[in-house]
């Protein structure tokens, strides 16, 4: 049975957070002097952060890398309290490309700690949102990352706790973990709003229907971008073979075997670029037809922080 079609998922790619993060970094290699420094990865794809580093970007784990009085900007995944007063110690120029998203999180953080509330964080240990989060409040915060975890959680008051979430989780297994939790704690609260962000969520519900019509489907996407790896979850568990590639060159020929219709995602970190590049290699490859397969209209931007928004406008001034 040789490959007749693609299907292309809508909405795929960058979400409005990365947008800005990616707008943001080009903006400043634009205003401020180089070197510009970015701790952690703006964004977690890997062919974004090489495109990136050759513009001038120098991407650092640590602050202790960066000159005192320098620029640095700090990556869409946030980050504590802590880093943010070690910048301050060594006079250096902040950029924050923080989601407004994740923000949003970290605001209900200090919220919740404040009025005295065992915080429990949905998450993933290590992932630089979560760390960033746990930073806020990390006296009173708990981080657990499946059911199971919740049968252990024993907060001083069980009549004042609350939970918040990874904002690139799995939508379906975070609402399981969130009626464990109000099947152990009836009194838990949560934002009033989910915190598992647009983007996450359409592009999961997208890939579901998608799977339903695909023998297989490609996520492109960088192995550490969480969104990304839900991505390929939420397509075995919807029935189809998944695949998470960084480009075109991951792709082997044996996945191709026998399928007829090939779906194409992108993690939120994801340029469209490499999905294209994706599709000209399915159709060298028999696939005759591309249809896109929309699911939602997106249209969410953000601004920029206010700093560089003044800062470019003053840059653009004394250049006219």
């Amino acid at each position: 049975m040789p490959l007749e079609k693609v299907l292309l998922a809508k909405p795929r790619g960058f979400c409005a957070g990365v947008v800005r993060a990616v707008d943001i970094v080009n903006i400043a290699l634009d205003v401020y002097e180089k070197p510009l420094y970015v701790r952690k990865e703006i964004v977690h794809n890997r062919h974004v952060v090489e495109e990136l580093r050759a513009k001038g970007t120098v991407f650092v784990d640590s602050l202790l890398e960066v000159p005192s009085g320098a620029t640095v900007v700090f990556s869409a995944h946030g980050v504590s309290p802590e880093v943010r007063e070690k910048a301050k110690a060594k006079n250096l120029k902040v950029i924050d490309a923080t989601c407004p998203l994740v923000t949003k999180v970290h605001l209900e953080a200090v919220k919740y700690a404040r009025d005295g509330f065992t915080i429990v964080l949905i998450g993933h240990k290590g992932h630089e949102e979560v760390v960033g989060t746990m930073g806020e409040a990390p006296q009173h915060m708990v981080l657990i990352s499946s059911r199971e975890e919740v049968a252990h959680l024993n907060p001083p008051d069980s009549n004042r706790i609350a939970y918040l979430t990874q904002t690139t989780l799995s939508l379906d297994e975070t609402r399981e973990i969130i009626a464990t939790l109000r099947q152990k704690f009836p009194h838990i609260v949560g934002p009033p709003s989910e915190d598992i962000c647009y983007a996450t969520q359409n592009r999961q519900e997208s890939v579901q229907a998608m799977a339903r019509h695909a023998g297989l489907i490609l996520v492109v996407g960088s192995g550490n971008s969480s969104n990304s790896n839900r991505l390929v979850e939420e397509a075995q568990k919807s029935g189809a073979q998944s695949y998470l590639i960084d480009d075109y060159r991951n792709i082997q020929e044996s996945w191709l075997e026998g399928v007829r219709v090939v779906g194409v995602t992108a993690g939120a970190s994801a340029p469209e670029i490499l999905v294209q590049q994706v599709v000209e290699h399915l159709k060298a490859r028999g696939a005759a037809t591309v249809e896109e397969f929309e699911t939602t209209k997106e249209n969410v931007h953000f601004a920029l922080p206010p700093n560089l928004a003044s800062d470019l406008e003053t840059r653009n001034r004394v250049r006219t």
